[in-house]
């Protein structure tokens, strides 16, 4: 598709934004409605702060960190954002395959009690991670 004449360097940055929380409600929809979508934990609050910048867009098929349940308590959630701010301001590098797998030995080595498992508070740690990323 071509774009319209008056289309700039700013329609593309906001589409750039907004693209993939788009598409990201639309693989939940497909989900809902039938099984051929993924299912990301994603809903309208979700599409609406990742289109606006306020939330980060997890990559790929990745679904969103679960919600905070009421089981959930600050003082152990608290932890998994403060390790992801901080390895971003360590690390300050793009997530990728390599630093989550650095991050998630660190994270075992760091609880070695392994109550908090690194699959049960990767999510945490990347909202951590990403939203140290939009200062």
């Amino acid at each position: 598709m071509k774009n319209p004449n008056w289309w700039n360097e700013k329609h593309e940055g906001t589409w750039d934004r907004i693209k993939s929380a788009m598409r990201r409600d639309w693989e939940q929809t497909k989900a809902d409605l039938s099984s051929r979508g993924e299912e990301l934990n994603q809903d309208v609050g979700d599409t609406l702060k990742q289109a606006a910048g306020k939330d980060p867009i997890p990559p790929g098929n990745m679904p969103n960190p679960p919600d905070r349940d009421d089981d959930d308590k600050w003082e152990e959630i608290e932890p998994t954002y403060r390790y992801g701010v901080g390895a971003r301001s360590q690390y300050g590098s793009e997530w990728d395959e390599k630093l989550e797998s650095k991050l998630s030995s660190e994270w075992m080595e760091l609880k070695g009690d392994g109550k908090r498992k690194w699959e049960d508070v990767k999510g945490h740690v990347r909202r951590g991670y990403d939203y140290d990323n939009k200062k």
